[in-house]
């Protein structure tokens, strides 16, 4: 029937749970382990609790295999993997293995920032020029730079040592890298209650040449971008390494304030695990960068939040006690923000909620900013999507009515960061109540009200 046989299923199982097994007990993973509990501990978190009760190893998982780049070597990847290629016979021009342009375009990498230890995703276009009649393999330039991408980076270091390796590595006439980068944007709690208009992505193009493409203005570096040019890339956007620009959301917000010596502690440790040295100039404020910003997840009370706000059921039926018109009275409120942190992975998502609701005078009785308060109440803690979902239909249906539809969509960031590396995906969830559940045609009204354009935020 196009499903697995029982025997192989089982097999996968068993050589998943083998690595699992294996994976646990190496002291690196045992001590980043160590260090997300503590983390936990500082939000207030039961360690205990069933969501997150294997948090701890899903982390150390994700961190280790996210950064294994520290344990790989360009030389054992090159090596054996340039190829004879002649150039043209005789005449002039440029071509094959002796100075025609090679570029693989499109290349899609994530990355974790070292600078708050948020992954950031990378469309990476690596271009080179051969010489000594000799190509590369075209899978090795992709390689080669997921291996400095699976370290702690900066968008300009990680171009610079794309092209350095390459340079090295292949020994062509030149190198070219450009990387169109995105770091979410997260505010913190205080932010998102006062101003539910923050961008999601923060995106910036950053270059680096080697060989004949060491000169940006030099004609080689015309046709690189000619060739890119309908990839939607433009040369005003490159970053310059001389610009001195901080591109990290969290370097905006200045130095960060007093932190939890435990939680940045346990960071520094997280830092040592992975093989950084937590000294290094670039990594000296991240733990406390960090902690700052995990503290937006802390256990928080609903009442406080919500400004001492008595929920108290709307009655949506008419004063003669009859129900009247369902479809006609069906109303909405659209693109509220949305940002939680998904307490599986302690990673990042973001996305937009819609709700729909029913009002016989077409009137949110509340208004549009209680119901996003409602929103970010149950986004800025630890969370499934599932879930969050869930909890905001029950809580809009205290003061909008029983009659309640809520779509939630979201932008993963473990669906990039870990091994399975689904970029582009987004994720849609969905909870009806009362005459919501029951009735198609109001679900298929208000779903078709949803616009096209939305993106979850990005």
């Amino acid at each position: 029937m196009g499903a697995l046989d029982e025997g192989h299923y089982h097999a996968e199982i068993d050589n998943e749970v083998s690595f699992e097994l294996g994976f646990e007990t190496q002291p690196e993973t045992l001590a980043i382990q160590d260090a997300v509990r503590v983390l936990l501990q500082g939000l207030g978190e039961d360690i205990n609790r069933e969501g997150i009760k294997k948090t701890p190893f899903r982390v150390a998982k994700a961190l280790r295999q996210g950064t294994r780049g520290y344990k790989q070597k360009v030389n054992d990847i090159v090596h054996g993997a340039l190829f004879p290629e002649a150039g043209l016979e005789g005449g002039s021009g440029q071509a094959g293995g002796v100075g025609g342009l090679v570029i693989v375009r499109d290349l899609d990498l994530f990355s974790y920032c070292e600078s708050c230890l948020l992954p950031f995703q990378v469309k990476c276009h690596v271009g080179y020029v051969p010489s000594g009649k000799r190509v590369v393999g075209l899978s090795k330039l992709s390689r080669v730079a997921d291996i400095f991408a699976k370290r702690l980076q900066s968008p300009q270091r990680l171009a610079d040592e794309v092209c350095t390796a390459l340079q090295h590595g292949i020994k062509p006439t030149g190198v070219a890298v450009v990387l169109q980068c995105m770091h979410i944007h997260f505010p913190n709690i205080e932010s998102a209650f006062l101003d539910s208009t923050s961008q999601g992505w923060v995106k910036i193009t950053a270059t680096s040449g080697s060989g004949v493409f060491e000169d940006g203005n030099a004609d080689v570096w015309t046709d690189f971008w000619s060739l890119l040019k309908f990839r939607g890339i433009s040369i005003d956007n490159a970053h310059r390494r001389s610009s001195g620009q901080s591109w990290c959301p969290s370097q905006s917000c200045g130095m960060p304030g007093q932190a939890n010596s435990a939680m940045t502690n346990a960071v520094n440790s997280i830092l040592k695990s992975l093989g950084e040295d937590p000294l290094r100039e670039e990594l000296v404020e991240t733990p406390s960068r960090f902690v700052k910003w995990f503290m937006n997840f802390r256990n928080s009370n609903l009442e406080m939040k919500l400004n001492g706000f008595v929920r108290s059921r709307i009655d949506t039926r008419s004063p003669s006690g009859q129900v009247g018109n369902f479809n006609d009275g069906i109303c909405s409120e659209l693109n509220l923000s949305f940002w939680s942190q998904c307490e599986h992975h302690l990673l990042p998502f973001q996305g937009v909620v819609h709700i729909g609701y029913h009002s016989s005078d077409g009137v949110n009785p509340v208004g549009r900013p209680l119901v996003q308060s409602v929103v970010h109440f149950y986004g800025f803690k630890l969370q499934v999507q599932e879930r969050v979902t869930r909890q905001i239909a029950e809580t809009v249906s205290s003061f909008l009515g029983e009659d309640i539809i809520v779509v939630v969509e979201a932008n993963h960031t473990c669906m990039i960061s870990r091994g399975i590396e689904k970029f582009g995906s987004n994720t849609a969830t969905f909870a009806v109540l009362g005459r919501f559940s029951t009735d198609p045609v109001a679900r298929a009204k208000f779903l078709q009200s949803l616009p096209d354009s939305c993106s979850a935020g990005r």
